[in-house]
């Protein structure tokens, strides 16, 4: 089965086309970076535009890539939910329009469950079951992940994502926007013993995380510290080794609670440098494997969304005629 897949739940459209025997055969993002940067975030509506303007004509020409005409698709996915309500009905009316206009089935798909299975676009993928760590910008869980649509969520946060934090923290260094990558950067630079961030919720049981307090402590730093250059980088290091120790340490009692022995890691916060050698590290020395997506399918992105449509209309999943999306949508709910 041959698969276009369509991802607009946020600020980047992935457009990408998945044949079930040939594996990925095309796929773009289109980031909406230059234009959403001058407001510090995302613009709901301006990211609901711009993914008007973009999705048809990236069809147009990854199908083209892919030496493809309409009439070799055998189905069409688009990302149903979560994300902004807007940015989501343009995926789904241009995804259910090209169904219906080929004679195709079309299925909604969730955009986590295409973060959670990512890595199977790459040529060795983790078996099931596994143990899941999904960061990004607007979800920070721990699934365990059973078999193909069994997911049961062990851990959440209870506030910010750590996406959210990552952002929040470089705005108040006065970052540009998307703060992640620019504070994972400044921080190369810092000196790790100046200061010394909590590492919340590690001293309770359980597996949920907390981050919005690391960004008040970031704050109060800031203001007992100035914020000259140095300090910004001593900041920015502390502030990551914080999160990256939290998440070690969470997905370290993860795996001794459930007893897997491999480890999943996905969401656009997965690329970052500093998170990959730690959780690496773990897994060495607990004899667990590590799985990543590439760099480029961390992020939001089609391929994601094509692979999961395939494999549910291929066990004969259809979407009905009624465009249905949902901002919000827990993997529990699948």
């Amino acid at each position: 089965m041959r698969v276009l897949g369509i991802e607009t739940s946020c600020d980047e459209t992935g457009i990408a086309v998945y044949d079930s025997e040939q594996g990925l055969l095309a796929h773009t993002i289109f980031s909406q970076i230059e234009l959403q940067a001058p407001y510090g975030g995302v613009v709901p509506e301006l990211a609901s535009r711009d993914h008007s303007r973009r999705a048809l004509p990236l069809v147009q020409a990854m199908l083209e890539e892919a030496s493809l005409t309409g009439k070799d698709i055998n189905g069409v996915a688009y990302t149903k939910g979560p994300g902004l309500v807007g940015a989501l009905m343009v995926g789904a009316m241009l995804g259910r329009a090209l169904a219906f206009g080929w004679g195709v089935p079309a299925i909604g798909v969730h955009h986590l469950e295409g973060h959670l299975l990512a890595p199977f676009l790459e040529p060795s993928p983790p078996a099931f079951p596994f143990l899941a760590l999904l960061v990004s910008g607007g979800h920070t869980e721990l699934v365990h992940v059973k078999s193909f649509g069994h997911y049961q969520v062990i851990g959440d946060t209870l506030d910010d994502a750590v996406g959210e934090a990552f952002d929040k923290t470089a705005r108040l260094l006065g970052l540009n926007y998307p703060g992640g990558a620019a504070l994972a950067k400044m921080a190369e630079l810092g000196d790790p013993k100046r200061f010394h961030f909590p590492r919340p919720m590690i001293d309770r049981p359980g597996l949920d995380f907390s981050f919005s307090g690391l960004k008040t402590f970031a704050l109060n730093t800031v203001e007992k510290n100035g914020n000259d250059m140095q300090t910004q980088a001593d900041i920015a290091r502390a502030f990551e080794d914080a999160v990256v120790d939290t998440l070690t340490i969470k997905c370290k009692r993860a795996l001794q609670q459930t007893g897997l022995q491999r480890l999943v890691v996905a969401g656009g916060v997965g690329a970052n440098t500093s998170l990959r050698c730690a959780l690496r590290a773990l897994c060495e020395k607990h004899n667990a494997t590590l799985y990543f997506p590439r760099q480029e399918f961390c992020t939001d992105n089609g391929a994601m969304i094509a692979y999961v449509g395939c494999q549910r209309l291929l066990a004969g999943e259809r979407a009905d005629l009624s465009v249905d999306v949902k901002p919000r949508w827990g993997l529990e709910e699948i």
